[in-house]
């Protein structure tokens, strides 16, 4: 699911990134991103990309990516594989869908094994489920 907004966001773990794409002339940019992670929303990771126009944010499953960072993984709007870069390094593949258009992303592998080692040491993963406020949850969408 991906969601657009501004500011900052309240996270257990974050780590800036800089992540690699290629438009659609081959010309190869850089693009600031903080992978985000919340114990109280312990399924999901938040990619943001910082922006002058504000941030855009795209939130997909935690499992989703500790699966893609070993084998091609993903179904809908994100896809997430390993990869290897021009330079020869070990990265990691995410491609991200929407009606507005497809992008694919290369982050160092090793920044994103860092994240998500960083993750498991507050949420295990199996225990996601004693982490996630079901009640609040309910409450928060009939609030809306």
């Amino acid at each position: 699911m991906n969601m657009s907004g501004s500011g900052h966001t309240l996270s257990d773990v974050a780590l800036d990134i800089t992540v690699e794409c290629m438009d659609d002339r081959g010309i190869r940019h850089e693009i600031d991103t903080v992978l985000g992670y919340r114990s109280s929303d312990p399924f999901a990771v938040a990619m943001t990309f910082v922006t002058g126009e504000g941030n855009l944010v795209w939130t997909f499953g935690r499992d989703l990516l500790m699966r893609g960072t070993e084998t091609p993984t993903g179904d809908g709007d994100v896809h997430v594989s390993p990869a290897i870069g021009l330079s020869g390094r070990a990265m990691v593949s995410i491609e991200l869908s929407s009606p507005d258009g497809h992008l694919v992303l290369l982050a160092r592998a090793s920044d994103v094994d860092d994240f998500l080692a960083r993750t498991v040491a507050i949420v295990a993963p199996g225990t996601e489920s004693d982490f996630f406020d079901a009640d609040l949850l309910i409450s928060q969408v009939l609030a809306s």
